[in-house]
């Protein structure tokens, strides 16, 4: 657990105590990377033809590739698709450097998308993912075919009660006090209040994906290094809000070139859905779709609806040289379940 002076860098990994293996559902593959600095557990499906563009999916904070699993089966026609474990997240260890900022996990993902020569990829964030996957295709345009947002964590100024707990993570002090209030709470209080938290309807939850989400929380429990990432990717999220000038996140996602596809709920307790419209404007000639019933992680409530409208982008955007709309605009859908 942390505590409030946090230290600057992760244990050894030849110290961390063993765990369970991480879950690799039926299709997927797990492999290993190892980068300068940093190493990336990397969960893929095998391409059903060769030729497919390739996809990489990056998740949001506390969260793992593992989020990615179902809207990845959907486009397994569609794309060769790969989901990253952020350094510290998911079966990736903490990075060298202790370095948790948007910003480094930007610099994860540019170092992967290097490293494998995948690039461009049709690229897809969620929440933090979201923001990280902004600065991307910002800074390097070169890397990204398309842009999936789902709920991505982009600066509010009124920002929602019901975020405020995630929010405060980035305090000196508060994951200390966390951990030893909820000490007590088993892995399934904890897997019912992240739910309770995330979707616009828990009850779409199978039995099923709840157990394996139980057996996951019980899993990263074990990591000494897990409150840690945590702790410093809430407080690499806040300190990218301050950012002015060129840094800005509002200000990169202007400068993103890619088609776009914006994704919101109207239930997300933690990205306002009032978001949307100021998202549509800056990501300029972008697609918004909006899911009334959705929470904040609506490629695992409807990853059929997700996976059709970037189907539509991916049409789109193939003759988008003729038809691409004028920059600012965007074209507005509004699905409900």
């Amino acid at each position: 657990m942390s505590s409030t002076e946090l230290p600057s860098a992760a244990p050894a990994a030849n110290v961390l105590p063993k765990v369970a293996t991480v879950r690799v559902a039926e299709g997927e593959r797990l492999r290993s990377v190892g980068l300068p600095g940093i190493t990336l557990s990397v969960r893929s499906r095998p391409p059903v033809r060769e030729g497919l563009p390739p996809a990489l999916f990056v998740h949001g904070l506390g969260g793992s590739s593992q989020n990615w699993s179902a809207l990845m089966l959907e486009l397994e026609t569609a794309v060769d698709g790969e989901a990253v474990d952020l350094p510290g997240f998911g079966d990736s260890p903490p990075p060298d450097d202790g370095d948790y900022s948007v910003t480094a996990h930007a610099r994860a993902v540019i170092r992967y998308l290097d490293a494998s020569g995948r690039g461009p990829v049709h690229l897809f964030g969620n929440s933090l993912g979201g923001a990280v996957a902004t600065r991307v295709a910002a800074v390097r345009p070169d890397l990204v075919r398309t842009l999936t947002l789902v709920s991505p964590a982009l600066p509010e100024i009124l920002v929602q009660r019901t975020a405020v707990p995630t929010a405060l993570l980035a305090l000196p002090g508060i994951t200390g006090l966390f951990s030893r209030l909820t000490r007590g709470w088993s892995a399934e209080q904890r897997v019912r209040g992240v739910t309770a938290l995330c979707y616009g309807d828990p009850e779409r939850v199978s039995p099923e994906g709840f157990r394996h989400a139980v057996e996951e929380m019980e899993r990263r429990l074990q990591l000494p290094y897990f409150w840690d990432a945590m702790t410093r990717s809430a407080r690499g999220i806040v300190n990218a809000y301050t950012l002015g000038g060129q840094h800005a996140l509002w200000r990169q996602a202007e400068r993103v070139l890619a088609p776009t596809l914006l994704v919101y709920g109207g239930r997300d307790q933690l990205v306002g859905y009032r978001m949307a419209q100021r998202a549509a404007r800056a990501f300029r000639g972008s697609r918004l779709l909006s899911l009334p019933e959705a929470g904040h992680v609506a490629m695992m409530e409807y990853p059929d609806v997700v996976a059709r409208a970037f189907r539509e982008l991916l049409a789109e955007s193939a003759g988008a040289a003729d038809t691409a709309p004028d920059a600012g605009g965007a074209v507005t859908e509004t699905m409900r379940s």
